[in-house]
């Protein structure tokens, strides 16, 4: 069977309805062609953040050092542009440790430990499906479901996995 030959750059005008008209091996095509695009892209994208860390990562650095911070925004000029250099904080707590402040804050200084540490409380949807009902009826007025966006896959007959009478 052969392959339609359409690209993304043949529906960028369309109406969605118009997207909706093509056949599934057409909409297969465009999107093998988008995963292409976006994998190249992303490729793209790794090399000029790299290239752009190598022209300008000592320069923010130093930058850095002269504000006396470690992590942040810093702004510095090069040939008439302001080139911005930013170096997120991304900070990991231990769990562990932490419920044991919050035992010594609780228990040993008898404070309370809500006024420095949130506390979130989450359910693992696999577990919540296997408690024994009167439990899963006790959450069940905390618990809300909701649904992100869908997506869709279309492959051909020779990649779709086959299933077996039985």
């Amino acid at each position: 069977m052969q392959k339609p030959a359409i690209l993304t750059e043949h529906v960028r005008d369309l109406e969605v309805g118009q997207v909706v008209a093509l056949s599934a091996p057409e909409l297969a095509c465009v999107l093998d062609d988008l995963a292409e695009q976006k994998a190249a892209l992303a490729l793209l994208e790794d090399k000029i953040r790299d290239a752009l860390d190598l022209k300008y990562g000592a320069r923010a650095h130093q930058r850095r050092a002269e504000e006396g911070k470690d992590t942040g925004t810093v702004r510095f000029e090069d040939n008439g542009f302001v080139v911005i250099a930013d170096l997120p904080k991304r900070v990991k707590w231990d769990q562990a440790k932490l419920q044991h402040a919050v035992e010594i804050i609780r228990s040993g200084w008898g404070d309370d430990p809500a006024e420095y540490v949130k506390v979130k409380l989450e359910v693992s949807e696999a577990a919540f499906a296997h408690w024994p009902r009167p439990v899963r009826e006790l959450f069940m007025p905390a618990r809300t479901v909701e649904t992100g966006r869908p997506a869709y896959r279309i492959e051909t007959p020779s990649a779709a996995p086959t299933r077996e009478a039985a």
